[in-house]
């Protein structure tokens, strides 16, 4: 410290000098108490840090085990037991080092048919061997009224350590000539679970399928996710209103949007909600009664008429199919139009409406053929067909009365 004695007074005795370089050009350099303050803690700080220099620390030893047999476990512990007596007599570095305790032991436990694993750590003999490398601590003696009646400290000295240590690896060691307990069969345990297992209140008692498993998971997710809602909730008070008005929302955006739909499915029905057809429609009679008026009037040699009844049973039979909303008030012309062009009945319809304007609005007479031909074609449509296409393209304005 005398070096940093004479430095403090040189530092005293210099607050005020003129620098040589300075005073040449004229300007006077004025040094201030506190940077010799502040240079003089520096240097003290340097000595006092290379003088408690601190010793590196000791290098980690990593421990392993390994797979021994039974007699090596015992041999392992008759090693232990004679390194235990040594560094209890000599209490230093080299008889004392944690490295002689050696790797921990997996030993193979049979038991019955099974053989399990069971590891033997000596982490704690580590330990104790590093300590008893320094010699038993006194005890310090404290005043009784510094002392707390209540607490009650281990402070074992490290002989007495040792003492225990060999006690516990006798112990181990004797352990190991003892025979395996075998583990008890529960047999009458086992029993009075079957018992309790097979009563009503277990009768439909199944294993949890992948279903139940991912149903779980699901509800613990939307639980935990409540749960962090609650807590966002209780710190900003903003986040309830948010969920609130959004949920009222989206009630009111689902109403509307259904409301249209509905009212959308209205307007472009065309089959009303009625079970009959209205009095005066093709379909308000049967198509059977229609076919047996024809087959009456093409008896008694009226063809004209019976194409007229052969007409009226294929309106009846296609319209209680509901190709199209029963009218009472629609021309022949008005069914066909109906019938979209890619319908594979739209050809019959036509040939059998130009075959019953020609001769019913036509007023032309009509032969036997004609009427064969009529019925072949209805006869195709009433059967759920499709009539071949005629080239016949002539026709006659459409009448109004059926």
């Amino acid at each position: 410290m005398d070096h940093w004695r004479r430095w403090s007074e040189y530092a005293r005795s210099n607050h005020h000098c003129v620098c040589p370089a300075e005073e040449e050009a004229g300007v006077t350099f004025v040094r201030r108490p506190w940077a010799a303050a502040a240079i003089s803690m520096l240097l003290l700080v340097a000595v006092a840090s290379s003088a408690q220099t601190p010793a590196p620390p000791p290098a980690q030893v990593t421990v392993r085990f390994h797979d021994v047999s039974i007699d090596g476990y015992r041999q392992h512990l008759s090693t232990l037991l004679s390194l235990l007596d040594v560094c209890a007599k000599a209490r230093n570095l080299k008889s004392c080092d944690p490295m002689l305790v050696g790797p921990d032991d997996r030993v193979p436990i049979v038991s019955g048919s099974q053989t399990e694993q069971r590891l033997v750590r000596y982490g704690w003999l580590r330990l104790l061997f590093s300590k008893a490398e320094d010699p038993d601590e006194q005890p310090s003696k404290s005043p009784p009224a510094l002392q707390d009646e209540g607490a009650v400290q281990d402070h074992s000295p490290t002989s007495q350590l040792l003492k225990s240590a060999k006690t516990r690896l006798q112990g181990d060691l004797a352990q190991s000539y003892a025979p395996v307990a075998t583990a008890p069969a529960y047999t009458q345990q086992r029993a009075i679970m079957q018992q309790v297992l097979a009563g009503p209140d277990f009768r439909n008692l199944q294993k949890a399928t992948v279903r139940d498993s991912a149903l779980e998971k699901f509800g613990n997710w939307l639980k935990h996710l409540f749960e962090s809602a609650a807590n966002l909730k209780a710190r900003s008070a903003w986040v309830g209103r948010v969920l609130v008005w959004g949920f009222v929302l989206g009630v009111c955006i689902a109403l509307v949007y259904s409301l249209l739909r509905l009212e959308r499915r209205w307007r472009v029905r065309l089959t009303p909600d009625i079970d009959r057809p209205a009095p005066g429609a093709a379909s308000a009679r049967d198509w059977q009664l229609w076919l047996e008026d024809a087959r009456r009037a093409a008896a008694s040699g009226l063809w004209r008429e019976a194409i007229h009844f052969v007409y009226w049973a294929a309106i009846s039979r296609l319209e209680s199919r509901r190709l199209w909303p029963a009218d009472r008030a629609r021309t022949p012309r008005e069914y066909l139009a109906l019938v979209a062009p890619e319908d594979p009945r739209q050809p019959g319809i036509s040939q059998l409406t130009r075959s019953f304007e020609r001769f019913w609005y036509g007023g032309r007479a009509a032969a036997e053929s004609d009427y064969k031909i009529a019925e072949s074609v209805a006869n195709t449509l009433i059967s759920g067909g499709a009539a071949p296409h005629s080239n016949d393209t002539s026709a006659i304005p459409e009448g109004g009365a059926r």
